[in-house]
């Protein structure tokens, strides 16, 4: 069973799934920003117990949080290995040509590991919490004061929550393509790099055609309904602001704040 979580939606009744997704995007955004402003151990760890506690939240296991980390695990090792081996300041441990180990290149490898933890682990939470409907409807709506410029907004918003929701899909198909092949023997994890890269031409053709046929399907379904581009957008859902989203705003102001104070 393929573990990405990203794109996936987990129906719930937690205070975080009862949201305004409009207000959850932009918090999740802000939260990115706020993330880099983090310079030193305390204002990391005030991070990581607000994040800890936005998770509690959704009343979620904690294994979908780590799912939605382990596709990034090669970006994170790698961004930390070049944090390790390339920064240098401090005391130096150790040195050879370009590569040393320095007590700042140590420090700086944990702050980066512990920023991309945190920012995975919130858009996930996005993601897990709200629907790709009412991600469409809350972009359509941020993006509403493009339209004075005549800029699409709804075929934007419908484009981007249809890829988002397709990411999955996808990769539920391509396990099961590999699955396929397995049973035919083939082996992929195995062999030269020239051989692997050979045996996941197999995969993308089969992968490439599955992704027509869905794209087909959908664009039957929609006809179907009488979906046209330039008719005018109503929604079933209304999108409402509740006293929790006014907290939320409330909690992330503060953490802010709070930041402010901690940092070096």
């Amino acid at each position: 069973m393929n573990k990405l979580m990203i794109g996936r939606y987990l129906p719930g009744h937690s205070v975080v799934h009862q949201m305004d997704p409009r207000c959850k995007m932009v918090l999740t955004f802000y939260f990115i920003c706020i993330v880099f402003m983090a310079n030193n151990i305390w204002s990391y760890l005030v991070l990581g117990l607000f994040t800890l506690g936005a998770v509690l939240l959704t009343r979620l296991k904690l294994i979908y949080f780590w799912r939605g980390i382990q596709p990034a695990i090669i970006l994170i090792l790698f961004t930390v290995l070049i944090q390790v081996f390339f920064t240098r300041g401090g005391q130096i441990y150790w040195q050879w040509g370009p590569f040393a180990l320095s007590s700042a290149g140590v420090v700086n490898a944990w702050f980066i590991f512990f920023r991309l933890v945190i920012i995975i682990c919130m858009s996930t939470l996005l993601t897990l919490t709200t629907s790709p409907l009412d991600i469409s409807s809350a972009l359509s709506s941020l993006m509403t004061p493009l339209k004075w410029i005549r800029v699409p907004v709804d075929i934007i918003a419908l484009m981007l929550s249809i890829a988002l929701r397709f990411v999955p899909t996808l990769m539920d198909e391509t396990v099961r393509i590999m699955n396929a092949q397995r049973a035919r023997g083939v082996d992929f994890g195995s062999g030269s790099l020239l051989q692997q890269i050979k045996a996941i031409v197999p995969i993308l053709i089969p992968l490439f055609v599955s992704a027509m046929h869905h794209a087909e399907d959908l664009d039957d379904a929609m006809t179907a309904r009488g979906y046209r581009t330039d008719a005018p957008r109503t929604t079933y859902r209304i999108i409402q602001w509740h006293r929790r989203d006014t907290l939320s705003i409330i909690a992330f102001a503060a953490l802010t704040v709070v930041i402010f104070f901690v940092r070096a």
